[in-house]
């Protein structure tokens, strides 16, 4: 986001970094659920950006649907693990543990304060959620599929697959797809961050409390929640040391994917395990169909990770 902002600009990443980091950390912080909320909201909008950027790029269609429809199957351990990562950045665990929690933060924003209040849904409320999740789920899949297409079109077309961070790969584009589309794929690094950080370091500080039975939330003051916001805070200020310590960003998020890549699978057949338990679930399991679904998504991310390492 720093490397994106001073392209814009022409001031110093490094002061944007302190600018970025300050002003997010104070904005989790400071405001209420409802008001991040609302903010995420919005600022999905920017993702579209990427949308716009692969048609500028102008695909050849053709090959473009064919590929889509027939994909390259992996042959070595550098494609398998590719797939991993992108598995990892789709079905990531530290979703399971945000979108979990903002289910519960929503049903305390229309006042169900307690546990007896929260405990069970009408089948209506649950149709609701399929919708949210289901339509988040698909155009957040949508976009990442205009990402994969653009960058195979520009970058991977011209043989360039050592980028190491955004400015590199913003600059790169300007000979292959023009300045227009740098521009709007910078955009889309600054507003991806602001959507993408508070989401990232709020499910590390949910997990850590689950876990260690702190209280939580962020509809909670700083004072109501000191450990909780004290992970969030502790997560950007070490985002910060990275940067400063040179530690390239393209590669940490790569691998970091790779990571959720393998660890993923696993949480969901613990997901799954308590979606078929009508006890857990109060009498309202899943669905046979979401759970064939789970199980063939954990199937598949279970055979690319073990691909990864014997292929």
């Amino acid at each position: 986001m720093a490397d994106a902002a001073e392209m814009l600009t022409h001031i110093s990443s490094h002061i944007w970094l302190i600018v970025l980091a300050v002003g997010i950390s104070w904005a989790t912080v400071r405001l209420r659920y409802y008001q991040i909320a609302n903010t995420l909201k919005w600022l999905a909008l920017v993702l579209f950006s990427y949308v716009i950027v692969a048609f500028v790029t102008r695909p050849d269609w053709i090959q473009t649907l064919h590929d889509t429809v027939i994909p390259h199957f992996p042959s070595h351990k550098e494609e398998w693990q590719t797939l991993v990562a992108i598995l990892g950045t789709t079905i990531s665990p530290y979703l399971f543990f945000w979108q979990a929690t903002q289910e519960v933060e929503e049903e305390k924003a229309a006042g169900r304060n307690t546990l007896g209040k929260r405990r069970g849904a009408t089948p209506k409320e649950i149709r609701i959620r399929k919708f949210d999740v289901g339509t988040g789920t698909f155009f957040s899949n949508a976009v990442m599929y205009f990402i994969i297409l653009a960058t195979a079109f520009t970058l991977h077309r011209d043989g360039q697959t050592t980028i190491e961070t955004s400015r590199q790969a913003a600059m790169a584009l300007v000979p292959l797809a023009g300045g227009i589309a740098a521009t709007l794929y910078t955009l889309g690094i600054i507003g991806v961050g602001l959507l993408a950080i508070p989401t990232l370091t709020g499910s590390a500080a949910y997990a850590f409390a689950e876990f260690l039975g702190w209280r939580q939330g962020l509809d909670r003051r700083l004072k109501q929640a000191r450990s909780f916001y004290m992970v969030i805070l502790s997560s950007t200020f070490v985002a910060v040391i990275m940067d400063f310590a040179n530690i390239q960003p393209i590669s940490a998020l790569y691998w970091t994917a790779v990571i959720n890549g393998l660890l993923a699978p696993f949480l969901l057949v613990g997901i799954l395990a308590a979606a078929s338990d009508t006890k857990v679930m109060c009498g309202q399991p899943s669905s046979n169909t979401g759970k064939l679904v789970v199980g063939l998504a954990a199937g598949v991310m279970f055979i690319a990770a073990v691909a990864m390492f014997v292929v």
